[in-house]
């Protein structure tokens, strides 16, 4: 089995930081603050059009590419916190004898450097982030990330733990197996509403993964 973790929200315990730095920049396109059920109940992706959720109403290319620029400012601002049982979870799936890696959406520098800080990135087989532009879906970074790999064609031993939507469409779009848990950014109840594997803690996903991993192929 190989495990795809994802970072912000899964392995990274950035919720609060999120909040902080939207709300650092909706001023300036005439929002207001949210709190952090407003936050994970709104939240969607491309974060373009959670802002435009939020104002009512869509914005420039300018405005987006201004506010992006703001937002990740902030988050990089920030120090780097794990979710509390993370290295415990990374460390049991490389004890199994299971192969690791970090596939996430935020800069490929960024990510390099805050897995760096967190000091956990000989886990890790391989590391991607974003390269290109923001506002995409993960399914062809998912692609390319399993094929750099050498796991294409063995794509149902793939396990990908995620917080999002987008997390669970990329896996299954590869035919790799979603799981996502409910303690990240986005709100349990539209995660549920997805009808995709879900479990309370990132720990239950780990062990729901495995379990369905283990069964697919009489699925």
């Amino acid at each position: 089995m190989h495990v795809v973790w994802d970072w912000n929200g899964t392995l990274k315990d950035d919720l609060d930081d999120h909040v902080a730095a939207l709300n650092a920049t909706l001023p300036a396109l005439g929002g207001t603050p949210v709190d952090r059920e407003t936050y994970r109940a709104e939240r969607v992706m491309p974060l373009s059009a959670l802002y435009a959720r939020l104002l009512g109403r869509e914005i420039t290319e300018q405005e987006w590419k201004s506010s992006d620029a703001a937002f990740l400012a902030h988050l990089r601002a920030q120090p780097v916190w794990l979710h509390g049982r993370a290295v415990e979870l990374l460390t049991l799936v490389q004890e199994a004898g299971h192969t690791q890696s970090l596939l996430s959406l935020c800069p490929h520098g960024t990510l390099q450097r805050e897995v760096a800080e967190a000091g956990i990135g000989h886990f890790f087989t391989r590391i991607d982030g974003r390269t290109g532009p923001s506002g995409g879906t993960k399914a062809g970074p998912l692609a390319a990330h399993l094929d750099a790999l050498g796991l294409t064609g063995r794509e149902h031993r793939v396990l990908l733990l995620g917080d999002s939507a987008d997390d669970a469409d990329a896996a299954y779009a590869n035919g790799a197996l979603g799981v996502l848990h409910s303690g990240g950014l986005h709100h349990p109840d539209r995660l549920a509403a997805t009808g995709y594997p879900l479990a309370a803690t990132l720990a239950d996903a780990l062990v729901l993964g495995c379990q369905l991993i283990r069964y697919r192929p009489l699925l």
